[in-house]
């Protein structure tokens, strides 16, 4: 197992375990989508709840959710890591050396980026996620049955300006990311033949486009109507 660890601890490692757990979260990204659209439904938060109720019961959907986690985590720890590396590596003088004028600006702007996306995901962990375990939720009640009233949660956090502003920034920090990450994650794992690089190329813009814009949709459009 000597070797494993010994490919994994190399830069080439880190980056194709960044590249596997990106893709990863990359697929969770619309199936979560799906789920958040019930906020939108004109039912007073019926199919968001039962949705809800049954994405924090389910034992399947339960296991897959640590995993989850813990790919997150590990995500970020390795961003960390490789971004630390790489500024060790470019040294002091890399600024005024390497304008990098090949390379876009998110690519260079990423550790930036990511730090945003990361402040928004403990903020939106806190006022949701944390609140549905451990906080005060309402109950709503459906043909008998009693569930968190979570789109009650969801909809008083979309009546905040603030909170609102702040989320659709945060969904255009995730659309560079996603740009940026979509295509690295190919190269990194070898799938960038020219052949099929326009093809992957388009479909990294339009999923860092639509994806991040329908989930900036939701608060929008619930502030609005609250």
């Amino acid at each position: 197992m000597s070797w494993l660890t010994k490919t994994l601890g190399s830069s080439l490692g880190k980056k194709l375990l960044m590249s596997l757990t990106g893709i990863f979260l990359i697929t969770f990204l619309p199936v979560h989508l799906i789920g958040n659209l019930q906020l939108l439904k004109d039912d007073g938060g019926m199919a968001f709840n039962v949705y809800a109720e049954f994405m924090t019961t389910n034992p399947i959907i339960k296991t897959t959710s640590y995993i989850l986690y813990s790919t997150f985590i590990l995500h970020i720890l390795l961003s960390l890591r490789i971004t630390i590396q790489n500024r060790g590596a470019r040294g002091e003088g890399y600024a005024v050396n390497g304008a990098n004028t090949g390379v876009s600006w998110n690519s260079k702007n990423m550790g930036v980026l990511g730090t945003l996306v990361l402040v928004f995901l403990i903020i939106h962990l806190k006022g949701f996620w944390y609140e549905m375990h451990w906080g005060e939720v309402p109950i709503a009640n459906y043909d008998g049955e009693s569930v968190k009233d979570l789109y009650a949660v969801v909809n008083n956090a979309y009546a905040e300006l603030w909170y609102v502003v702040f989320y659709v920034i945060a969904m255009v920090a995730v659309a560079f990311h996603l740009y940026h990450g979509f295509q690295s994650a190919f190269q990194t794992l070898g799938l960038n033949h020219k052949k099929y690089t326009p093809t992957i190329k388009a479909a990294g813009v339009l999923f860092s486009l639509v994806i991040p814009a329908l989930f900036a949709l939701i608060p929008i459009f619930m502030y609005l109507n609250n």
